[in-house]
C-alpha cells in the first residue's frame, strides 16, 4: 500500500497566461495612428486644393510623377498617359487650352509685370545719364570740367529728385560778395562749367538759393530775398552758358529755413543747390 502510493506519477499543471490579452495589447494602436494619418493626408489635400492656383495644383501633381515623361504643356503624362487632366477646362490640358493656358487675369498680371520692367529700365537708364554728368562734372575716372580751387566749394549727391550739385562758401572764399547777390570769380566759373555740362542732357533744373542766419533778429530779414536773387543770378548765368531758359523747372529762396550746418551761423549754410531732376518723373 504504502508503495503503491511511492510510485504514482507527479502531475504538474501549467497555467498559460496571455500577457495584455483582449483589449489590453498595442496592436490596436498601430491602426489607429495609420488612421489618424491618413486623416491627416486627406485633411492636408482639402487644404491644398483651396488654397492653390490651378497652375500650383498642376505643378504639385507632376512632382509627384517624376518617372513619366512629362508633356511640356500637360500636367499629365506623355503617350498613353496623356489625355484628361483632372485640373483642366473642359478641354485636354495637353492641347494648351485648358486650365493651364493663359486666362484674362494671368494676362493682366503679364501686362503688369512688363510694365513693371519697362518702368524699372526707365529709372535704370535716367539715374545712369545723371551719374555720367556727375563723373565729368567732378573728373571721377578722368580731369574734372571744374578747376581745383572750384571743386572745395561743390559737392553732389543723388537722390530720388535727381542729382543735387551743392555750390558752398568755404573759409576766406565767398561764392557772392558780402550780403549782395553779385557772384564772384569762383561762383562765375562754377556756374559756367555747370552750363557747359547740362547741356549734354536735355533734364529739368532746379535752383534753390540758402543763406547763413544772422546773429541779430530784424524785423525784416534779407535772407528770403538775398537767399531767391542769388538763386536767381545763378539762373542766368547757367543761362548764358548755353542752358534752354525753358529746362529751368523752379527758382526758390529758402532763406536760413534749411541749414547744411548744426551752428545756424556757419559760412557753410550760405550755398546754392542747382538739381538736375530726373527725366522719368
Amino acid at each position: 500500500m504504502g508503495t503503491a502510493g511511492a510510485n504514482a506519477p507527479i502531475i504538474i499543471k501549467r497555467k498559460k497566461v496571455i500577457a495584455g490579452g483582449g483589449h489590453h495589447g498595442g496592436a490596436w494602436k498601430v491602426a489607429y495612428a495609420d488612421f489618424v494619418t491618413a486623416m491627416m493626408a486627406f485633411f492636408m489635400l482639402m487644404w491644398l486644393l483651396n488654397a492653390t492656383t490651378e497652375q500650383q495644383r498642376k505643378g504639385i501633381a507632376d512632382y509627384f510623377s517624376p518617372t513619366l515623361p512629362i508633356n511640356r504643356i500637360s500636367g499629365g503624362g506623355d503617350g498613353m498617359f496623356g489625355g484628361d487632366n483632372i485640373f483642366s477646362e473642359q478641354t485636354l490640358a495637353q492641347n494648351g487650352t485648358g486650365a493651364s493656358h493663359l486666362v484674362a487675369g494671368d494676362q493682366a498680371v503679364t501686362n503688369q509685370t512688363a510694365e513693371e520692367e519697362a518702368a524699372a529700365a526707365a529709372a535704370a537708364a535716367a539715374v545712369a545719364v545723371l551719374e555720367e554728368v556727375e563723373m565729368v562734372l567732378l573728373g571721377r575716372g578722368g580731369e574734372s570740367a571744374l578747376s581745383e580751387e572750384a571743386l572745395r566749394h561743390v559737392i553732389t549727391r543723388l537722390t530720388d529728385e535727381g542729382l543735387v550739385i551743392e555750390v558752398f562758401d568755404v573759409e576766406g572764399v565767398r561764392l557772392f560778395e558780402d550780403e549782395t547777390a553779385r557772384p564772384t570769380e569762383v561762383m562765375t566759373e562754377v556756374a559756367e562749367v555747370l552750363g557747359r555740362v547740362f547741356a549734354m542732357v536735355d533734364n529739368p533744373i532746379a535752383f534753390e538759393g540758402h543763406t547763413a542766419a544772422r546773429p541779430i533778429v530784424v524785423a525784416n530779414s534779407p535772407v528770403w530775398d538775398l537767399s531767391t536773387d542769388r538763386a536767381m543770378t545763378v539762373r542766368q548765368l547757367i543761362e548764358g552758358a548755353g542752358v534752354a531758359p525753358a529746362r529751368v523747372a523752379r527758382v526758390t529762396g529758402h532763406a536760413d529755413r534749411d541749414l547744411a550746418s548744426s551752428n545756424p551761423m556757419s559760412i557753410r549754410n550760405n550755398r546754392i543747390e542747382v538739381t538736375l531732376l530726373r527725366s522719368d518723373q
